[in-house]
């Protein structure tokens, strides 16, 4: 049975995507904040997302993002503006897909269905913890820590960091970096990357690369062990 993740706030709208989710054949979590939501992903690892961008303690861009730290699961935006700006950048967010308030249950079970044909359930999660030596990396609370002391990292310092983490073992591109953590449109600018894990290095006391290594001319990988 397909499993969907509500996050919403709205304690009717909840009901009633319950209800008709179920109906339909459905298993359905429900979270009502954007903590609760994150936690629930991490720790049910639905098939699907559906998250609404108004949440009570957090906005839902900040939700699709930590959810993308270590998850490839599809999420499907609600909201109630359904303004071209916010579209976009729920999308180049990390959001597969953006439904306006108000919709029908027909509207929403068919772009659910969409999502699955793209992104299939899969069998494997990825890990929601890193280990790089005396550094943890928690990709769901957003936290860096070199032997249990925080390090303090901007959100894109820690985009930057979750995505070689999750890709640990694995040389990443450039383009590929460019692309997840800054959005399609800054592919070319390989300039942002080269910064930005200079900076990291500096605050992962890793300044002569072996945690965080160089593949001259094509990008960077992650040395770690996963638990």
């Amino acid at each position: 049975m397909t499993k969907i993740l509500v996050i919403d706030d709205d304690q009717s709208l909840l009901r009633a995507l319950r209800l008709g989710l179920e109906s339909l054949g459905y298993e359905v979590l429900a979270a009502s904040n954007g903590e609760q939501g994150i936690a629930t992903t991490a720790l049910s690892e639905p098939d699907i997302v559906v998250l609404d961008m108004g949440l009570p303690d957090m906005d839902g861009q900040e939700v699709c993002a930590t959810i993308r730290g270590w998850s490839d699961v599809p999420i499907i935006v609600l909201s109630a503006t359904g303004t071209e700006h916010r579209k976009i950048a729920a999308l180049n967010g990390g959001a597969n897909d953006y439904v306006t308030k108000p919709f029908s249950m027909g509207e929403l079970e068919a772009r659910i269905r969409a999502a699955l044909r793209t992104h299939p359930p899969s069998e494997e999660s990825g890990p929601t913890e890193v280990i790089a030596g005396l550094i943890t990396i928690d990709l769901v609370h957003r936290e860096a820590r070199i032997g249990g002391e925080r390090i303090s990292l901007t959100a894109k310092e820690f985009d930057l960091l979750a995505f070689l983490g999750r890709h640990a073992g694995r040389t990443c591109t450039h383009q590929m970096i460019l692309g997840a953590v800054w959005g399609p449109g800054y592919r070319e600018e390989a300039q942002y990357v080269h910064a930005y894990v200079h900076r990291l290095r500096q605050k992962l006391r890793d300044e002569a690369g072996r945690t965080i290594t160089t593949v001259p001319g094509v990008g960077y990988c992650l040395n770690v062990d996963i638990r």
